[in-house]
């Protein structure tokens, strides 16, 4: 029992809640609870019920192919209602709206969820002809766009731990020669074109969204659809060019200073 005037304000759980959190904030791969255990120097039974709560409130997630256990996205869902200003979706989407009018393309939000990319936030085109995807959806991080300028622009520790928890995730093979090649001339030239795994005459494009510590927290991406007749609002070009400014307007907004960060277009 702690003595002294802080006593009577000791929460001896929720303490323990908060080290599991933060513990875990670092690990985007997981750790058991007998990790846990260990790292945080406590004995398995301190935490053991504490972690099923944290389960049971959605807090925690709970992989199903090694009992590993991941901060759940609802802790992003909370801080994007108590913190609005900080808010990626509301800074974002803004510029979204003025993104699909001036392309007349639709766009989307890709964040990392785990082994996966998540839509967080998409803007369909303003016209009679587009394609979008679904709010929600579920993106590919190996074969994506998206998923290539968010592996890219992560710290090298944390883009392996992704890719791990991508390749456990995935029901295909999956390539990875040559994959640090590709992530250099990412990076050199600060986007990704590629055209669309899935759909015909779409060309995918994205640029990374940077937060004020200057990491990557986001990907935004335009399925680029280029009409037979030739009569899209804008050709890639100008698209790449729009595109990759709404980035760096929607990075400003977070409080990121460029530092060499993103370059120009080809």
């Amino acid at each position: 029992m702690r003595s002294g005037p802080k006593a009577s304000y000791a929460a001896p759980a929720v303490e323990k809640a908060f080290e599991i959190l933060t513990l875990l904030g670092d690990r985007p791969g997981g750790l058991m609870i007998t990790e846990m255990a260990v790292l945080m120097d406590r004995s398995v039974g301190e935490i053991f019920r504490i972690v099923i709560v944290l389960e049971k409130l959605g807090y925690l997630r709970k992989s199903p192919a090694d009992d590993r256990y991941s901060v759940a996205y609802k802790l992003l869902e909370l801080a994007f209602r108590a913190t609005p200003a900080q808010d990626l979706v509301a800074a974002a989407t803004p510029t979204m709206r003025k993104l699909v009018v001036d392309t007349g393309q639709s766009c989307h939000l890709v964040v990392i969820n785990e082994g996966a990319g998540l839509v967080i936030a998409r803007e369909q085109n303003p016209g009679v002809r587009g394609f979008s995807l679904r709010l929600g959806a579920e993106v590919n991080l190996l074969t994506s766009c998206s998923g290539a300028v968010l592996l890219t622009y992560l710290p090298a520790d944390m883009r392996q731990n992704v890719i791990d928890q991508a390749l456990r995730l995935s029901t295909t093979g999956i390539s990875l020669n040559d994959m640090d090649a590709k992530f250099a001339v990412i990076r050199k030239r600060g986007f990704e074109q590629r055209k669309s795994f899935i759909t015909r005459g779409v060309t995918d494009l994205s640029y990374p969204i940077f937060g004020y510590d200057g990491k990557v927290v986001a990907a935004l991406t335009i399925p680029f659809l280029e009409l037979i007749d030739g009569s899209q609002k804008i050709d890639m070009v100008s698209c790449k060019r729009i595109l990759g400014a709404a980035a760096a307007e929607i990075s400003d907004t977070l409080g990121h200073t460029p530092a060499g960060s993103m370059k120009g277009n080809d």
